[in-house]
Order: C-alpha cells, then sequence, then structure tokens
C-alpha cells in the first residue's frame, strides 16, 4: 500500500508535467506564429505596403542577413519572404493562428489559388494531419478531386458556424495503396479486399467515422441483407452504408443502396440521427445513370488502385 500510494504520487507529478507541457508547446507554437505574422506585416510596411512592396526587395536581403548574423540562421531571407507571405495571405491571423504549424503554413503558402489553400487549411484542422500526411494530400491532388462545384467557395473553418458535410469527406477518386498485384486476383477477392481497405481508409480519416459493421448483416421478416460497410458518422449524426462494386455503376446499384438506407433507416436510426447516407464507391461511373438514379442522399464517387505512385486500376 505504501508502494501504491508513493507510485500515485509520482504518476500524479508526471501526469501534471506532461500536460503543461503541451500546454506550453500549444501556446508556444501560437507566439510564434503571431510573431512570424507580425514581422511580415512590419516587412510589407516598410515596403511601403502591401500594393507597392516587392517580392524580392532589397530590404529583405538587407535584414536576413543582419537578423541571421545576430539571431540564427532561421531568419535568412528565405524564411522572411514566407513571413511577408503569410502575413499578406492571411490578414487575418486568427483565421489559422493556433490551428497551424509554422512548418504546415510553409507548405500551404505556394499555393495561389485561395480555395485550394483553405481547403487544405480546412483538410489539416479537421483530420488533423501532419506536415507529412499534408503533402501527401497535396501529392495526391485530394482538392483536384473534389467536385467543380465544391471548389468555387471554400471558406476557412470558423469555430462556431463551419458545418461538414459528406461530401468535404469523401473525394472522387478515393485514392487506395497496395502492395500486391491484384490483377491476378478474381472479382470476389478484389472485391472483398477493396473492402477492407476502405475500411482502413475511413477510419483512418478522422473526420467522425466509427465503424458499425463490416459486411453488416440485417434480417427483416426473414429476408437476409449484407451491408459492404456501414459507419456512423458523429459529425453528421447518421449512418454512412458503404456499398463497393469492381466495374461501372449501374441502375440496380443505386437501387440496392437507396434500399439498404431505408433499411437503417427504419430499423437501426434512432429519432435524433439525420438521414441515412449512401456511398456507392465504382470502378467507373455512368453519366447517365448519376443523372437520373441518383439524390442528395446518395454520393458516388471511384476508386483508383496506387502500387508505387502509379494507378494500376
Amino acid at each position: 500500500m505504501e508502494e501504491e500510494k508513493y507510485y500515485n504520487e509520482i504518476a500524479t507529478i508526471i501526469e501534471r508535467v506532461e500536460i503543461n507541457t503541451k500546454v506550453r508547446q500549444i501556446q508556444d507554437n501560437s507566439e510564434k506564429l503571431l510573431a512570424y505574422w507580425t514581422i511580415g506585416k512590419l516587412i510589407v510596411e516598410a515596403q511601403g505596403g502591401k500594393n507597392y512592396s516587392k517580392y524580392g526587395n532589397s530590404l529583405i536581403n538587407k535584414w536576413a542577413v543582419i537578423l541571421a548574423n545576430k539571431y540564427g540562421s532561421f531568419y535568412k531571407k528565405t524564411n522572411l519572404y514566407y513571413m511577408r507571405q503569410f502575413y499578406l495571405q492571411f490578414i487575418n491571423f486568427h483565421a489559422v493562428g493556433g490551428k497551424l504549424n509554422w512548418t504546415q503554413i510553409r507548405i500551404i503558402l505556394p499555393i495561389k489559388n485561395k480555395n485550394e489553400r483553405n481547403y487544405y487549411i480546412n483538410l489539416c484542422i479537421t483530420n488533423n494531419l501532419s506536415s507529412r500526411e499534408l503533402i501527401n494530400e497535396i501529392k495526391n491532388k485530394a482538392f483536384e478531386r473534389l467536385s467543380y462545384a465544391d471548389k468555387e467557395n471554400i471558406k476557412l473553418i470558423e469555430d462556431n458556424n463551419y458545418t461538414l458535410t459528406i461530401k468535404d469527406m469523401i473525394k472522387d477518386p478515393i485514392l487506395l495503396k497496395i502492395d500486391k498485384n491484384i490483377n491476378s486476383l478474381d472479382e470476389k477477392v478484389i472485391h472483398k479486399y477493396l473492402i477492407n481497405m476502405l475500411e482502413d481508409r475511413f477510419l483512418e480519416l478522422g473526420m467522425g467515422f466509427t465503424l458499425a459493421g463490416h459486411e453488416y448483416k440485417i434480417t427483416v421478416e426473414n429476408h437476409t441483407f449484407r451491408i459492404d460497410l456501414l459507419f456512423f458518422n458523429y459529425k453528421l449524426n447518421s449512418f454512412v452504408v458503404v456499398e463497393v462494386k469492381t466495374r461501372e455503376m449501374k441502375i440496380k446499384d443505386c437501387d440496392q443502396i437507396s434500399f439498404y438506407t431505408s433499411l437503417i433507416d427504419s430499423k437501426i436510426k434512432e429519432p435524433t440521427n439525420n438521414k441515412t447516407i449512401g456511398l456507392l464507391i465504382v470502378k467507373e461511373k455512368d453519366s447517365f445513370v448519376l443523372k437520373y438514379a441518383t439524390n442528395k442522399e446518395l454520393l458516388v464517387s471511384t476508386y483508383k488502385l496506387i502500387k508505387d505512385n502509379k494507378v494500376i486500376v
């Protein structure tokens, strides 16, 4: 008992230290970002304002030599340029302050399209992306895989007024990395393999997906059905039915997934949940079927298999 007492005291101290350390890290990051943003603001003002300053102004080169010699190599001209750009692209510091770190901001700053920039910032916030994960999302052209309408007016997330939709979460195509020659497998094996990969992919999204069932079994009036994947998404407050087809979509696929969403709404969904969403993932879309057989509760996306950074299927 005496030993346990000392252990509990030690554990309490360590926990306090670790929590305080993490709080200081968050504060430190926010303070640094504000400092870099303010430096950028002062550089722009010293250059005559944003409408007159030049990116390659000799003032930055001159100050970089002095500051780097006095405070270290971090303050060489490259980072001073980034600080200037940081201020110009984010006049409202609070839009990103405390939400991203300096490395993430540097990765995003070269993106000229404001909607694209906002998209990747939102992705960092909602998915808690690391810098490496952010680079991979940009490399995989996640923004370009959004539908045309989604790209036109992307606002930065505000704490109180941002609502996620299923389209914010699912891209088209969905990129799945594999490490085997899937072409040598039969259709049933490919189908099961895709379901396994998609299960992992959705759970890795970090956007509220919780697995309710893999090949989810539902029995109604002596009829048994199996849904490829059933998720509950707590951010959408709704179930998400996922069906996978290793071919071009057909009208019967839309009918099938609509039937499944109706079953979930009728037999499983609570009154406080929103209407169930259907997600059909296919090898290829059909524009005719998309036009006449889908609705706002049915999202259709395609998949691409990636091996050694090359699309194979």
